[in-house]
């Protein structure tokens, strides 16, 4: 019989490997930027809200914080250095001004994550009382995050059309969610599971509207049609992450 423990690692080990895939997945957004030379009117908002969430989640898992969470550690450090990479991307490739405004941000991140890592170790002086302060923000932000998939199903409803939420990550968000939920009730950890529950939720309902809007979705030939209608449709760009964490921007 299998004990808690190798239960719990191997559903973080699972959330590790599909977290992975959902950080790797604006890929071929950079590789468009990479080839143009320019970002165009891609923005690097998803980007700098998942370093700081990954950060909180790196520093929510370290020993001092919440003992016994290697994995969480591990898949959102690995996120943070991969979102690094992107912004490094995206900096290069940016006019001046928006180099700044990415700077700033950046800057300012690091900043937040200081203070909360010093008011934390200063303060509170137990497991309980730390865990509780940095679980708290982590939720914070990832609830924020997890909302933002609301304007994609909003556009989908008032389109009828998928064509700008991927089957594939509102799929592996979901999965996600739901690895992660199991993971946070095999030892009990309510920050992990109140973050992964909504990100579950968020997930379902993309693919409860995917189920029911797919076979509206114009196909190319009536899309070209369509385009001196929907400009601003056209322009709206997606790209989506996870650790425990989602981004989407337009």
């Amino acid at each position: 019989m299998v004990n808690t423990e190798v239960a719990r690692n191997i559903a973080g080990i699972c959330g590790n490997i599909i977290s992975l895939f959902l950080f790797l997945s604006p890929i071929p957004t950079f590789i468009t930027i990479y080839k143009k030379k320019m970002v165009e009117e891609y923005k690097a908002d998803p980007y700098l809200a998942t370093v700081l969430n990954c950060a909180l989640w790196v520093f929510y898992g370290m020993p001092i914080v919440k003992p016994d969470s290697l994995l969480v550690v591990t898949i959102n450090s690995t996120g943070l250095a991969i979102e690094l990479v992107y912004l490094a991307i995206f900096f290069y490739f940016s006019p001046t001004p928006r180099k700044v405004k990415v700077g700033l941000w950046l800057i300012g991140e690091m900043v937040f994550v200081g203070i909360v890592a010093t008011c934390t170790l200063l303060l509170f002086h137990t497991h309980n009382q730390r865990s509780s302060f940095v679980g708290i923000l982590c939720v914070i932000f990832v609830s924020l995050m997890y909302i933002a998939p609301l304007t994609i199903m909003s556009k989908v409803i008032k389109t009828k059309s998928v064509k700008y939420m991927p089957f594939s990550l509102s799929l592996g968000n979901f999965l996600n969610g739901v690895i992660w939920v199991i993971y946070a009730l095999i030892k009990f950890d309510l920050f992990i599971l109140i973050g992964n529950g909504l990100g579950t939720v968020s997930g379902a309902l993309q693919l409860i509207i995917y189920a029911c809007y797919y076979k509206t979705t114009p196909k190319d030939d009536d899309e070209e049609k369509e385009n001196s209608l929907s400009m601003a449709n056209s322009q709206l760009q997606l790209s989506s992450n996870h650790g425990p964490a989602k981004r989407v921007s337009a």
